[in-house]
């Protein structure tokens, strides 16, 4: 319809009022949400409820991905500009509710322009074209090259290299993968089957989560894999993905999960997921990751000659106890990790010592030792030291790991092994399918205990000095001659 004078004024007017909007906004930042470890990690403004990725792989894992992110959140506050965490990829075009928008990236941020200003509390819906990079560095995370194909490594802050969104574990969301790659190789991701669609010489597959997930967890492996299933406690599906030419050699290993999920059910309660299994990749990351429903493993963990039997044991329990802690629960902020790598420790050690006669009072007490000369060279458990920004992955030291286990081997002595049982078996099914913090934890506890712990908790994860261990005052913190994990912890392998 052609414009009449009266339209083609008001047309003329809404332009020129776009335009002087966009004039008097500020250049476009990079924002977060203001974690004191990752200051520019998430963004403030909106809540995401679900991510649907598509992902094309055309079978050479040095190549960009094609990739749609498609993203449903609302809004917290008045939005004229909406950040999403994005790196190592080419942005195509955004829409924000079905209309193409501007876009600009600064540093580590996608800046997008909203149409219109977004009122709080209303739906928005993102679709962002963009290509997904494999290539170059690995050692920050993001996608990991495998001989046969890729998987992810997205732990503590590398999501947003491989899709744009709000990548931080406070803001936890459904997903649904859709991944095209050649008919000949196979693809997994966190989440359950939703189906299979060829099409010529590719294949799309279809996964989805049934329960929310931080981006750091997500998953997706595309190689020559071959797909085992069988069944956990209460008809639990357990698949695990490993080297086609390997599922024989592997086999010995994979059979024990089911039995490892009924251990870590009768200590805290029912496992919190779907489905639950192993990701086996051939590649040299130096770390295993508890990625949700699929922990990734290194191949050489269970093939090469060295490693005793009960230390590759107690590294399967260590990611498989992730699921409820760090998974299922959250960190609220990075400060929180001593909640998840301290509690996947404390069960690893329980495990080992049930099962392969290590006492964890002697682990406990080698921890001790050490743990003076972990807190000066990485700060207290519950307040680290921010990590090297050419080196994220530093923030992953055995503070967090013995030495969050020491917390709570020093907390079961405070409270009580029945008081502290309730705490355990509280806190994952208070906090399910959440993010939850330190404060959140001491409060619980201190419930759970019936008196203030207040005192307790401020020296035992914000104290210089390590406190005296209850029960055993003859205990002392001396300096080591280095300040590394303890004999048989599962952190000399896994740097998250």
């Amino acid at each position: 319809m052609p414009l009449t004078s009266r339209r083609l004024r008001a047309a003329l007017l809404a332009t020129a009022s776009a335009t002087l909007v966009a004039a008097t906004l500020p250049a476009p930042v990079p924002l977060g949400i203001g974690d004191r470890l990752f200051p520019l990690l998430g963004n403030p403004g909106y809540d995401v409820l679900s991510y649907d990725i598509s992902l094309d792989y055309v079978g050479r894992n040095t190549e960009p991905l094609d990739a749609v992110t498609r993203i449903e959140a609302r809004t917290t506050a008045p939005l004229e500009r909406i950040n999403l965490d994005f790196a190592r990829g080419t942005v195509r075009s955004v829409d924000v509710n079905g209309l193409r928008s501007e876009f600009a990236t600064e540093e580590e941020d996608l800046v997008v322009q909203a149409p219109a200003r977004l009122p709080a509390g209303v739906p928005v819906r993102l679709t962002v074209r963009h290509t997904s990079d494999p290539s170059g560095d690995q050692a920050n995370g993001g996608w990991v090259r495998t001989a046969d194909g890729l998987a992810m490594a997205n732990q503590a802050d590398a999501a947003h290299r491989v899709f744009p969104g709000n990548d931080h574990p406070a803001d936890k969301a459904h997903f649904t993968f859709r991944v095209t790659a050649p008919e000949d190789l196979t693809v997994v991701a966190g989440g359950l089957p939703a189906g299979k669609h060829r099409h010529g010489a590719m294949t799309t597959w279809t996964y989805r989560t049934e329960h929310p997930m931080a981006t750091e967890l997500a998953q997706v492996s595309i190689g020559r894999s071959a797909v085992l299933h069988r069944t956990g406690p209460r008809g639990l599906p357990v698949r695990d993905v490993v080297p086609a030419a390997d599922r024989r050699k592997l086999e010995p290993w994979l059979r024990r999960t089911p039995g490892q999920l009924a251990w870590m059910e009768a200590q805290v309660g029912p496992y919190p997921f779907e489905t639950y299994g192993l990701l086996v990749a051939d590649a040299e990351t130096g770390f295993e990751l508890e990625t949700q429903t699929l922990s990734l493993f290194e191949r050489s963990l269970f093939t090469e000659a060295g490693h005793p039997e009960w230390y590759i044991e107690s590294i399967m329990v260590h990611e498989l106890a992730h699921q409820w802690f760090g998974n299922s629960v959250s960190p609220a902020v990075w400060s929180d990790l001593w909640l998840s790598e301290g509690h996947a420790t404390w069960y690893e050690a329980r495990y080992a010592e049930e099962h392969a006669r290590k006492p964890v009072e002697r682990r406990m007490r080698e921890a001790y030792a050490r743990s003076d000369a972990w807190r000066a060279a990485g700060g207290p458990p519950a307040h680290p030291d921010v990590p090297s920004p050419d080196h994220k992955i530093s923030l992953f030291r055995p503070v967090v790991y013995d030495g969050g286990a020491l917390v709570l081997y020093a907390l079961r002595k405070e409270m009580g092994e029945t008081s502290f049982d309730d705490l355990e078996r509280t806190w994952v099914r208070r906090y399910r399918d959440g993010s939850a913090s330190t404060a959140d934890f001491t409060g619980l506890a201190s419930r759970i205990a019936g008196r203030d712990l207040t005192a307790f908790f401020d020296g035992w994860l914000y104290g210089e000095k390590t406190p005296p261990m209850p029960g055993h005052p003859d205990w002392r913190s001396a300096e080591p001659r280095g300040a590394g994990s303890p004999q048989g912890s599962a952190t000399a392998r896994k740097p998250e």
